[in-house]
């Protein structure tokens, strides 16, 4: 039988192995975290340089690794991303991303505005927010969800190109989400209160919309990384497509592909809920069209508050069920 005496010793040896397992595990996560933070630093600056060869300057103004030992958190002071070739050029304020050593695989980024954009064809741009947080659920060799919410997201141009600026648009919360899922990508997203200010619009007036989208593009898993030149080619399954605004709604869903040619298959069922508010709102978007579109609708409204129709698109030849509504320009 071991006597008391015996046992402290023992006691004391376990104790002495367990924290010397202890601090060899805090040793080993140590020179991991180190080693990520110093493999950061040294990819970043090799995805520059090798931009900066191909004619691209992007930076991330003081990089910075922090949070040891309880988080992994990258900061910059502001993004940057230049092409001189494709006369593309955009700009952020600071950004901050932080990964919980308990969730090490799912960080949360923070993103301040403004955002400049320059891209041939457009106005330069100016779109700022309240909050932008991106959540990431990383996998490989692609991420298994990104997702996107913003607050009091707004849009004008840009005040350094435009003494007198334009107000572009406005919305109470914009989020988005995208999956892959198999080969192709599913996307999932929403905004509320978008307010699209008259003057970028023509002088037409549109009330506060609110909408929400449910929609897989095929094969959009081998899209990621290239520079898409052309929607031709392309193809969208639309599960949800959904604009409202009080009681006025018009959902949308069914597949829709673009040909080689640049024209237009679509097989999409339409959903109206209240015809004569959808009319009153469409009326006021398009004033010319105004007596056609309250004659259109209030034939609709005769088949009830929530008619449906199927729209058929034929190699660019539209039509409502059985109304022609002629044909659409070859997408580029």
């Amino acid at each position: 039988m071991t006597s008391p005496d015996e046992r402290q010793p023992r006691n004391r040896r376990i104790l002495w192995w367990l924290a010397g397992f202890v601090v060899l595990l805090f040793a080993i996560y140590s020179a991991g975290w180190f080693y990520l933070a110093n493999k950061v630093r040294t990819e970043a600056d090799n995805t520059v340089a090798t931009l900066k060869k191909n004619g691209v300057l992007a930076g991330c103004t003081n990089l910075q690794v922090s949070g040891y030992p309880l988080s992994f958190t990258v900061t910059c002071d502001n993004l940057a991303y230049e092409d001189d070739t494709r006369n593309i050029a955009a700009s952020a304020g600071s950004f901050n991303a932080v990964a919980q050593i308990t969730q090490p695989l799912s960080p949360v980024a923070d993103l301040r505005g403004p955002l400049r954009t320059s891209v041939p064809g457009m106005m330069p741009l100016w779109i700022d927010w309240d909050n932008l947080q991106a959540n990431v659920k990383l996998s490989w060799p692609l991420p298994r969800r990104i997702s996107l919410q913003a607050d009091g997201l707004s849009g004008q141009t840009d005040p350094a190109d435009d003494t007198d600026p334009m107000q572009l648009f406005s919305a109470g919360k914009a989020s988005g989400q995208l999956q892959p899922n198999g080969g192709d990508l599913d996307y999932v997203g929403s905004f509320t209160d978008l307010e699209i200010d008259p003057n970028a619009i023509g002088g037409r007036v549109l009330p506060a919309l609110d909408a929400s989208g449910d929609a897989t593009l095929k094969n959009g898993v081998a899209l990621i990384g290239t520079q898409l030149k052309s929607l031709r080619g392309q193809s969208v399954e639309i599960r949800n497509l959904d604009l409202s605004s009080g009681t006025a709604r018009i959902t949308v869903s069914g597949p829709l592909s673009v040909d080689a040619e640049g024209l237009i298959d679509a097989d999409l069922m339409i959903r109206i809920k209240d015809p004569k508010a959808v009319a009153s709102i469409l009326g006021g978007a398009l004033p010319e069209q105004k007596n056609a579109i309250q004659q259109g609708f209030a034939a609709l409204a005769l088949l009830g508050s929530e008619p449906s129709m199927p729209l058929k698109v034929i190699k660019s030849k539209a039509s409502l069920g059985f109304i022609p509504l002629g044909k659409i320009k070859p997408v580029q």
